[in-house]
C-alpha cells in the first residue's frame, strides 16, 4: 500500500536516518517508537507527504487517501462542529463533480480508437467504483456517532467550533478524518487531549475499521491495545518487529544482548589480530600472513551496539511534613457557571495518605473540582483542608505558564529558597537539563522539556498533598515511568486527574468518577473499576432493551 524506499533526510550537516525501507500493507497497526529527536514525527510527515525526504521515494497506488493527525494543529473557525465534521465528505462531493466532467468529455468526443479515449475511460470506471462503493446514505449517521464516540455531546453539535478548547479542536480534526475512511492513518500523540472514555472508543475503532494506521504515542496501554507491528528508529536506522509494544521490548533487549555479544567478541578478535602484527611485523616468515591480517582489519565491518537512552531522571519528592486525618472534605459541594450546572451534592472525605484518581469524560468537573480546592473558585456547600495540609499544584495548562523569556536556571533560581539554592545546578543534571541545557530559554523547549520544568518546580517545597491535573501529558514513556515510582514512593497524600490508564494502574487505590454532574465513589483500581463500568453500561442495556 505504501511503500517507502531508500529514505534519507539530512539537515544541518546531521543525518536523522539513512536509506531505511520498509512497507505499510493494508490493515497493519504500527507504532513507530524511538527516543525523543530519533526522527519518528520527522519520518510520519514523510509518509503524510507534509515534508520532503533528503534522498529516496514514498509510494503508493493511485487513489490511495492518507489522513495526517499532527500533535499540534492551526484549525480554521466559522462552521458549527456538526459542519465541521461534516467537511470529511467534501472530497466525495469534488469526485462526483470529477465523474460528471468526464463523462462529458466522453460524449463529446469521437475519437473512440484513441488512446486518450480509452484512458478517459479507464478514468471514469475506477473513479465511479470508488464513488459507488462509498455508502453515502448512512452518512448523517456516521457524523453523529463519531462525535459521540469523540465525546461530544448533542447540545454541543450546533456550536461554533471558535467555542472550544484546543483539546477539542483535536477531537473535531480526528473526526473528520475517521470519518473520511482513509486508507492509511498517521497519527502523532492523538490520546493527549482524550479522556479515557474517548481514548477505548478511538481503540475499538482503529482495530475494528481494520485500515492502516501508523502511530506515534507515549500512552503504553492504548499502543498495546491496537498495534500489531513496532518499528523502531534509532542511530539512523530502523527496525521492524511483527508485534505489539510489550512483546518489542522484550526482542529489543534480546537483540542488545547479541549485538553487545558479537562486539565483545569482535573486539577480542581485533586485539589478538593487532598483538599478532605487533608481534611477528619483523618476521620475515610471517610477511604474508601478516600483510593478510592488516588488509583483513582494513576491511572489517565493526559490529555497532545500539544506543540505549541511559540519562535518566531521578526524581524524589521530599518527605511530607505531617498533615492532619483528613486533608480533604467536602460536604455537599456544589458549582455551576451561569446557567451551565457542572456539578452537585458532593460529598467525600479523603485520607492521609490516600492516592486517587479524578476520572471522566472531558467538561465533567474534574478541573473544576480541583480548583475549588485550591481556592481559585468560588463554590456551594463546604470544602475542608486539614490540619497543616501544604499543597502542591500541577495545573493542566502548567507547562504553559512558565516565562518564555527566563533560562531553564532563571526559572528555577526565582522560585528556590534556603539550602536548596546550594544544590540547584544537580537538581537541574537530576532532571536531564545539565551543562549548556540549563542556559536554553523556555521558549525553545519541546512539549515534554517544558512539562520536566514545570514538575521541578513542585520539589522544590517540601509538600504533604500533591494535586497533578494531566501531569503525563508530553511525557514519554520512560520519564511517566519515573514519575510513576516516585508517586508511589511520595509518603503523602495524591489527587491526580489523568486519561492514561498504564500510569495509574498500581498507583492509586480510589477512583472518583465524574459523570451526570454527580462524583461517585470507587474503592478499586483503575482496571477494576474500568471493568465494572463495562458491566454497568451493560446491565443498563440489557434493562433498556428487556
Amino acid at each position: 500500500m505504501l511503500t517507502i524506499d531508500n529514505l534519507t533526510v539530512e539537515f544541518s550537516g546531521t543525518t536523522l536516518f539513512r536509506d531505511i525501507s520498509f512497507v505499510i500493507n493494508p490493515g497493519d497497526r504500527i507504532a513507530l517508537m524511538g527516543k525523543n529527536g530519533a526522527g519518528k514525527s520527522t519520518l510520519l510527515k514523510i509518509l503524510a507527504g507534509v515534508r520532503t525526504a533528503t534522498r529516496g521515494t514514498v509510494t503508493a497506488p493511485r487513489g490511495t487517501v492518507i489522513a495526517y493527525l499532527p500533535q499540534h494543529l492551526m484549525t480554521e473557525d466559522g462552521r458549527t462542529v456538526y459542519d465541521e465534521a461534516a467537511q470529511a465528505f467534501a472530497h466525495l462531493h469534488r469526485m462526483e463533480a470529477e465523474i460528471e466532467d468526464l463523462n462529458r468529455q466522453l460524449a463529446e468526443r469521437t475519437d473512440y480508437e484513441s488512446d486518450e479515449y480509452m484512458a478517459l475511460i479507464e478514468e471514469v470506471a475506477t473513479k465511479s467504483e470508488k464513488f459507488y462503493a462509498i455508502d453515502m446514505t448512512h452518512f448523517e449517521e456516521d457524523i453523529e456517532k463519531t462525535l459521540l464516540g469523540l465525546g461530544f455531546d448533542r447540545a454541543d453539535f450546533g456550536r461554533q467550533t471558535a467555542e472550544f478548547s484546543g483539546g477539542w479542536r483535536m477531537r473535531i480534526e480526528l473526526a473528520k478524518m475517521l470519518l473520511q475512511n482513509p486508507d492509511v492513518l498517521l497519527l502523532d500523540e492523538p490520546t493527549n487531549h482524550l479522556d479515557i472514555e474517548s481514548i477505548e472508543w478511538l481503540e475499538q475503532f482503529l482495530v475494528s475499521n481494520g485500515k492502516a494506521v501508523v502511530v506515534i504515542s507515549h500512552d503504553r496501554k492504548f499502543v498495546d491495545n491496537i498495534t500489531t507491528r513496532t518499528i523502531e528508529v534509532t542511530m539512523g536506522r530502523i527496525y521492524d518487529y511483527k508485534v505489539n509494544y510489550s512483546h518489542y521490548l522484550q526482542l529489543r533487549q534480546e537483540r542488545r544482548e547479541q549485538q553487545r555479544k558479537q562486539w565483545e567478541d569482535q573486539q577480542k578478535m581485533i586485539q589478538e589480530t593487532k598483538d599478532f602484527i605487533e608481534r611477528f611485523k619483523g618476521t620475515y616468515a610471517k610477511t604474508l600472513q601478516v600483510q593478510s591480517r592488516v588488509r583483513m582489519l582494513e576491511k572489517l565491518e565493526l559490529v555497532e551496539v545500539d544506543e540505549e537512552d541511559t540519562s535518566a531522571l531521578r526524581l524524589k519528592f521530599p518527605p511530607a511534613p505531617r498533615s492532619g486525618q483528613y486533608p480533604i472534605i467536602m460536604d455537599d459541594l456544589g458549582k455551576a457557571f451561569d446557567d451551565k450546572r457542572i456539578f452537585s451534592h458532593v460529598s467525600l472525605t479523603i485520607h492521609r495518605g490516600d492516592k486517587v484518581a479524578f476520572v471522566g469524560r472531558n467538561g465533567e468537573g474534574k478541573s473544576t473540582l480541583v480548583r475549588c480546592i485550591m481556592g481559585q473558585l468560588e463554590h456551594e456547600g463546604t470544602l475542608t483542608l486539614g490540619h497543616n495540609v501544604k499543597i502542591g499544584y500541577f495545573a493542566q495548562n502548567q507547562a504553559s505558564l512558565l516565562d518564555e523569556n527566563l533560562t531553564v536556571f532563571q526559572t528555577i533560581d526565582d522560585v528556590a529558597q534556603g539550602d536548596i539554592r546550594l544544590k540547584i545546578r544537580d537538581l537541574l543534571g537530576a532532571f536531564m537539563f545539565g551543562g549548556e541545557a540549563s542556559a536554553k530559554k523556555v521558549k525553545v523547549l519541546s512539549g515534554g522539556e517544558r512539562t520536566r520544568l514545570a514538575l521541578m518546580k513542585l520539589l522544590l517545597e517540601p509538600v504533604n498533598l500533591l494535586i497533578l491535573d494531566e501531569p503525563t501529558n508530553h511525557l514519554d514513556l520512560k520519564t511517566k515511568d519515573i514519575l510513576k515510582q516516585a508517586l508511589a514512593d511520595f509518603d503523602g497524600t495524591l489527587v491526580c486527574v489523568s486519561h492514561d490508564r498504564d500510569f495509574l494502574d498500581g498507583l492509586v487505590s480510589k477512583v472518583y468518577e465524574f459523570g451526570g454532574g454527580r462524583v461517585r465513589e470507587h474503592l478499586c483500581g483503575i482496571y477494576e473499576f474500568l471493568q465494572t463500568k463495562k458491566m454497568e453500561e451493560l446491565n443498563e442495556l440489557e434493562r433498556r432493551n428487556g
